[in-house]
């Protein structure tokens, strides 16, 4: 590890990484050195970010994947493990936005489709590289939230919903792990970001109103290169 590749011999896996925050996080981490797994549902992205990783002098593997397959979370920890001792991060950030509407409207099939990508395929990662996290002198889990997971609005009901439930299910892991493991967990919310999630959220705002993913990344992986308590917190503005 050097002052310019502060996560050298770290191996990272970021979900949602053919674009975004994802991508962003995916390249920022590369760049300070990680060796960085990549999943996602689109494999041409996912190719796009490896390239781009490569081009700068980075390494990462892409592992397209469908999160709420059956099976394909336990397929992926079954190879890696196969490859590498340890699991030194782990960045939940694949997500669904879902309907925005009223509670009152909610479709039961749309809601469980959500709750299935958002809460319970971020149970299965939990568990499944809970053993390779372990493993690592120091293993660290940032999950991407949102603050309607903490103050809901209105129309907001589904998503803030399984957002508010991901959020539990990530802090409850690591206050379980925290004083038995190096492990330790934190929930970073984003804020406005020139996402396509943000696109679909807000039509009609102009992309250039907000900061771009590379922003969030950035504190990323300064958040992953230095330290913090378990259970941290924080929103980028």
């Amino acid at each position: 590890m050097t002052e310019d590749k502060p996560l050298a011999n770290r191996l990272a896996l970021v979900t949602g990484a053919s674009r975004g925050i994802g991508a962003a996080t995916a390249r920022a981490l590369a760049s300070a050195g990680a060796h960085v797994v990549l999943t996602a549902r689109t494999n041409g992205g996912l190719e796009e970010v490896e390239e781009a990783i490569h081009a700068g002098g980075g390494t990462a593997t892409i592992a397209p994947l469908d999160l709420a397959q059956d099976n394909a979370i336990a397929r992926l920890a079954t190879a890696l493990e196969g490859r590498w001792p340890a699991l030194d991060i782990l960045v939940l950030n694949a997500a669904t936005l879902g309907t925005l509407g009223a509670v009152s409207a909610i479709d039961p099939k749309d809601l469980a489709r959500i709750l299935t990508l958002n809460v319970s395929a971020q149970v299965a990662l939990l568990t499944a590289f809970d053993a390779m996290l372990r493993k690592s002198p120091r293993g660290r889990v940032v999950g991407l939230t949102t603050g309607v997971a903490r103050a809901p609005r209105a129309y907001w009901g589904e998503y803030g919903a399984s957002k508010a439930a991901f959020e539990a299910i990530v802090q409850s892991y690591g206050k379980e792990v925290a004083n038995v493991t190096n492990i330790r967990t934190a929930l970073v919310d984003p804020g406005a970001t020139r996402t396509a999630m943000r696109a679909r959220a807000y039509p009609g705002e102009d992309p250039a109103s907000v900061k771009p993913p590379e922003d969030v990344a950035r504190r990323i992986t300064a958040l992953l290169a230095g330290d913090f308590p378990d259970g941290h917190v924080e929103r980028i503005a």
